[in-house]
């Protein structure tokens, strides 16, 4: 999609956050658009609400893991915080993901297991962890169908992203 819209002329940069604590947005999203010319700047995560407040940017867009049938999104955790800023400085907030990522089995997104990982991931580096230090690594996290402008599959977009709208993608 970011492909089709900069040969399109449709975006000047794509400004991608680094998705911590396995920063897959710098290791994966940035590189691949800088691979392709495309104009990216990364920031840090805690950076998107000061971009999004000076730049404002036209869409937010993320993908997605899974997406239940009411339009409710899991996907990397940050994405129901992107979701909120986007939501504060009155931009749409998009995702784009392939069907597969559809579950109409689910009704809603809570049903959806939220992954934890090991504390190490994100301790890795400072020495040993404090006595009563309680660290949460969860990897995903849900953001509500509420908060999603459209959805986006190679079927087709959905707007807005909830409720019975989400069966007409199945049909």
């Amino acid at each position: 999609m970011i492909r089709t819209a900069w040969a399109q002329g449709k975006l000047t940069r794509v400004y991608a956050t680094e998705t911590r604590p396995w920063l897959q947005g710098a290791r994966l999203t940035a590189w691949e658009l800088a691979r392709e010319r495309i104009p990216v700047s990364l920031l840090a995560d805690s950076a998107a609400a000061s971009l999004m407040a000076r730049e404002k940017p036209a869409w937010v867009i993320v993908g997605a893991d899974r997406i239940a049938a009411n339009g409710d999104v899991v996907n990397k955790i940050g994405t129901y915080g992107l979701a909120v800023l986007a939501q504060a400085h009155g931009i749409p907030f998009m995702v784009a993901a392939p069907m597969t990522t559809v579950d109409m089995a689910l009704a809603d997104g809570a049903a959806i297991p939220i992954e934890e990982r090991p504390p190490a991931e994100l301790w890795q580096g400072f020495g040993p962890q404090p006595a009563g230090l309680v660290i949460h690594n969860p990897v995903f996290d849900l953001t509500p169908a509420a908060l999603i402008s459209a959805i986006v599959t190679e079927r087709g977009v959905i707007r807005p992203a909830a409720g019975e709208s989400m069966h007409t993608l199945i049909r």
